[in-house]
């Protein structure tokens, strides 16, 4: 995994090596291992390296010239068809110099140009220069698991994994629109596909890729969501399922550094576990918050706690497993770095506890394997079931009416991005009702709120230089549960019940049919005070940065509230959302934001 950055441009682009010095160090703690700038008369392209696989060879940009053809890649990601394409490509007479996946991509892209990323299966945002044809290829992996942000300015365009890479080129200013307002206030921590909230800024969305060049920036999309009569038998579809997920946690175990896996006690951090324990020595990770024991409640979401589970599991699997815990303090002090992770406010303390937790985890292993993806496409969440959030129009995850922190309204800003969301799903004409609002249900989930949490996996963990994995994210078994009804689905009436069966003998019962409980967060009350008392003296302030684009009033509403309102999902209810605010009145300081 690394950080990529760069610069093109019809004319000839004027030589900034500072400028471009301050792009690639913005990038640094993606990257730690190693770095390298590429510059040629029309282009310059960044790297920073975390050094996983091929440790000696595989540094970048890497540059291939054939003839009078030059090619420059900065990539980062991982191929886990990384031995298929290479015995492809060697057949077709290409050799390599290493045992590197960027070389096989390098080789790829000289093969197939644009259609090489039909082949890939991994997790990726690449870009590569053709000097000989003076353009630049982009392209992000199909799930949208690694980042791409770029900027096109007329004749010139720029790129990198992250925004602040961006703003460090100083020709991408720090500035907000109405829009941007309404993304930070009525979506956020989520984001509008392919939208970069900073006016200009944009986000290569999944499965897409295109050229720029002497004819502009030309992007299309390579793949999508495609609904299928599903005609397996349940039998078929539960050994299709099987094969599909342990296939995928295999591939991504390729590595030259230590890999872990985190273990939440749950179904999908289990399955991920087993398979991995059964391939090669394992170390395990779980997050605990100090005090936690004390103050836990039980909810309809979270029946019971992970402690017990997790030591289950781990004695189950034989693996070395690491709890590490987490203060309060240290939890509320990191809001403002998960947002300098993530350069915009993200899912408060969600976010700061897994940057905490990454950043303990790198003292034991380099790559770690994750469990997102699961519940969108198996259908995990509890709007799946809850018949009257079910049913409703909007995003489910966000029941709570947000236009009241507003300070300029936005009628319709939500509801037309759902809209629009569902008018491009591919659904069949033939399914019953309910059968077509569950696969509305799982479009929405896969291109909003997986988005949110694949953001927050890759910011925080980069900004630790730990790669982390998300096996359920492989495209081919997205694909295939897309076809699959949820009567199959929604096997014996419990949520991710064909993913249950699918894997029953490889977890201990106890596992297997534990009802579903969200990633931990505090329930320390000491948390809501100090977030709360920070708050108060935010607002106390008329000049503070927040109150540019949100009503005092509402804040002050807020902070009075007793009932736990949810701002985004199960996650984030009263607690988060004022630790929110804390992180968007950072962030419009930090990054010295102005309003338009």
């Amino acid at each position: 995994m690394c950080g990529i950055a760069g610069e093109a441009g019809n004319l000839p682009l004027v030589n900034n090596l500072a400028v471009w010095g301050n792009m690639q160090r913005a990038l640094k703690r993606r990257g730690p291992d190693q770095s390298g700038i590429y510059t040629n008369a029309n282009a310059t392209l960044i790297h920073t390296r975390l050094s996983v696989v091929d440790l000696e060879n595989g540094a970048q940009p890497m540059i291939f010239t054939r003839g009078d053809e030059e090619y420059a890649l900065v990539y980062n990601g991982e191929l886990y068809n990384t031995n298929e394409l290479r015995d492809e490509l060697i057949a077709r007479g290409h050799t390599f110099q290493s045992h590197s996946d960027t070389e096989v991509l390098l080789h790829a892209y000289m093969k197939w140009k644009e259609e090489c990323v039909e082949r890939l299966n991994g997790i990726f945002a690449f870009a590569v220069w053709e000097s000989h044809a003076k353009r630049l290829f982009i392209a992000r992996d199909r799930i949208g698991v690694k980042p791409f942000f770029y900027a096109h300015r007329g004749e010139e365009f720029l790129f990198a994994s992250e925004i602040k890479s961006l703003l460090a080129n100083k020709k991408i200013r720090a500035e907000i629109d109405t829009n941007s307002i309404a993304e930070i206030v009525l979506l956020g921590p989520g984001r509008t596909p392919g939208y970069g909230v900073f006016r200009g800024v944009n986000e290569l969305p999944p499965a897409h890729c295109g050229f720029f060049g002497e004819g502009g920036l030309t992007l299309r999309r390579y793949w999508q969501l495609e609904d299928k009569p599903h005609t397996d038998t349940f039998e078929q579809t539960v050994e299709k399922v099987r094969f599909l997920v342990t296939d995928s946690i295999r591939r991504q175990l390729v590595s030259d550094v230590p890999v872990g896996a985190f273990l939440s006690g749950g179904l999908d951090s289990g399955i991920i576990s087993a398979v991995a324990a059964q391939e090669r020595p394992l170390q395990t990770f779980s997050v605990y918050y100090k005090d936690n024991d004390q103050f836990f409640k039980k909810s309809k979401f979270q029946p019971d706690s992970d402690d017990k589970y997790i030591e289950i599991m781990s004695k189950h699997l034989g693996t070395k497993h690491h709890r590490i815990e987490i203060d309060t303090d240290d939890l509320i002090n990191a809001l403002e770095a998960a947002v300098d992770a993530r350069d915009l406010p993200g899912m408060a303390d969600i976010d700061a506890s897994l940057l905490l937790f990454c950043k303990e985890v790198k003292n034991h292993v380099t790559v770690a394997l994750s469990g997102e993806g699961a519940d969108e496409i198996f259908g995990g969440y509890p709007w799946y079931r809850d018949k009257d959030i079910l049913m409703r129009d909007g995003f489910p995850w966000a029941t709570n009416p947000r236009r009241g922190f507003l300070k300029k309204e936005q009628a319709n800003y939500v509801q037309e991005r759902c809209k629009k969301t569902l008018q491009a799903a591919n659904i069949l004409p033939n399914h019953s009702p309910h059968e077509h609002r569950m696969k509305e249900m799982i479009n929405l989930n896969m291109h909003w709120f997986m988005q949110t949490l694949l953001d927050r996996k890759d910011r925080m963990s980069m900004y630790n230089g730990l790669e982390v994995r998300v096996p359920f994210c492989d495209f081919r078994i997205i694909e295939y549960l897309y076809t699959v009804p949820w009567e199959i689905k929604d096997h014996k009436s419990r949520e991710k019940g064909l993913l249950r069966e699918a894997m029953r003998g490889l977890l201990p019962d106890d596992v297997l049919w534990r009802k579903k409980s969200p990633y931990p967060k505090t329930h320390n009350p000491a948390y809501l005070a100090a977030v709360s008392k920070k708050l108060r003296e935010v607002i106390s302030d008329p000049s503070a940065p927040i109150l540019q684009i949100v009503r005092k009033e509402a804040l002050e509403n807020l902070l009075k509230t007793t009932s736990p309102i949810p701002w985004y999902g199960q996650l984030m209810t009263t607690p988060q959302t004022i630790a929110y605010f804390l992180q968007v009145n950072y962030w419009l300081q930090k990054y010295d934001v102005t309003v338009i």
